[in-house]
């Protein structure tokens, strides 16, 4: 049962309450004439964490599926609740607790969505039960409800706030900074493998503030456990009043999926918006704008949605989809031959953007293809 009464939905959504995530055992060490076997990275003391039982969790509503395979990459997420000002422990606790009542009795969830929350002030919580034991012992993987597709193979971390515009605290970023680090050392991540919820799902989570830091947040890491920090390859995001090629081969790929109404003119306006929500609804992409949350964001379109979206091309193909490839291969200054056909000069053109990113250059194009063309 709940330890609190419902709490309605538009409450949660305000920010009167926050709704997003023992004492940690040390990091392994080495001795200090053992230096690290080649790629294995710097040992890292484990930051404080406060364990589920600390903030005095309910029990998990079944089984908390832990997988004995070790994540690969670290998920950032925003709560987009209020910025409170309160940085006390027992703020954080309580957080943790409206989280879990949220998740549970909200969306039906087994238990807390994501691994671990950090919070404003900087302290860091065990979010799912067995997340801590598992990251201490690193050797296994607890499935989370954070991220989709991806809750097998990633870890969620949700950062309490709402940073679309708000600059992120100092204590947050840092406290994050040292749980990515032990994540990365615990488990063998590679620095760069460090994203957020919008590489992977239609949404603006972790904000556009929160997310621009992520690019300093991998290169801290990276310095703190000697891992490189190579910037991952990430679909883009559009969001309302977007312009440019992206939005006008986004416009053409809709068209070719049947929204015919859709305009060509390279900005994300209404009506653009409206099309892409339906592609999305239709194939089941729709879902958490944050986890926390699950606030039903409109007008963005990013993440492996555009996977969905853009179909195979080869040689011979033809119509609006050719058209869209076409765009952004100008874009980046290319010439492609006859427009709406994939005839040997876009083959062609294709094949050396391939090989100049290290591609099977078969003049293909495919996803990872796709996604070259979109940065």
């Amino acid at each position: 049962m709940p330890r609190i009464p419902a709490v309605p939905r538009r409450t949660l959504l305000t920010g009167t309450l926050a709704v997003t995530a023992s004492t940690a055992l040390p990091a392994t060490a080495l001795s200090a004439n053992e230096p690290p076997a080649a790629g294995a990275g710097l040992p890292v003391a484990a930051p404080s964490i406060s364990g589920t039982s600390d903030w005095d969790a309910r029990s998990a509503d079944g089984s908390i599926e832990v997988l004995d395979s070790k994540p690969n990459k670290i998920i950032v997420h925003h709560t987009a609740t209020a910025n409170s000002s309160d940085t006390s422990q027992s703020h954080a606790f309580e957080l943790a607790r409206q989280i879990q009542d949220f998740h549970m009795d909200s969306n039906g969830w087994s238990d807390t969505g994501q691994n671990f929350t950090n919070t404003r002030g900087g302290h860091r919580l065990e979010g799912r039960h067995k997340s801590l034991a598992a990251l201490q012992a690193g050797d296994q993987h607890v499935v989370g409800a954070h991220a989709g597709e991806q809750n097998s193979v990633a870890l969620g971390i949700e950062n309490e706030g709402t940073y679309t515009s708000a600059s992120v605290p100092g204590a947050l970023f840092e406290s994050l900074t040292e749980l990515c680090a032990y994540m990365v050392a615990q488990y063998g991540i590679e620095a760069g493998e460090i994203y957020g919820h919008r590489d992977f799902m239609s949404t603006d989570c972790p904000g556009d503030e929160l997310y621009a830091k992520l690019p300093e947040l991998r290169s801290a890491v990276a310095a703190r456990t000697g891992r490189p920090a190579v910037a991952p390859l990430v679909w883009p995001l559009l969001q309302p009043g977007a312009a440019g090629p992206r939005v006008t081969a986004a416009q053409l790929l809709l068209r070719a999926r049947g929204a015919g109404d859709v305009p060509v003119d390279g900005v994300f306006g209404a009506a653009t918006q409206q099309a892409a929500a339906r592609f999305l609804r239709d194939r089941g992409l729709t879902g958490a704008a944050c986890s926390g949350t699950r606030v039903a964001e409109h007008g963005v379109f990013g993440g492996t949605a555009w996977a969905a979206l853009a179909p195979v091309l080869a040689v011979d193909s033809s119509g609006q989809a050719v058209r869209a490839a076409q765009v952004l291969l100008t874009a980046q200054g290319h010439h492609t031959g006859q427009e709406t056909r994939f005839g040997a000069r876009t083959r062609a053109t294709v094949r050396d953007v391939q090989a100049a990113h290290g591609l099977p250059a078969d003049g293909v194009l495919d996803e990872a293809t796709w996604l070259r063309l979109l940065q």
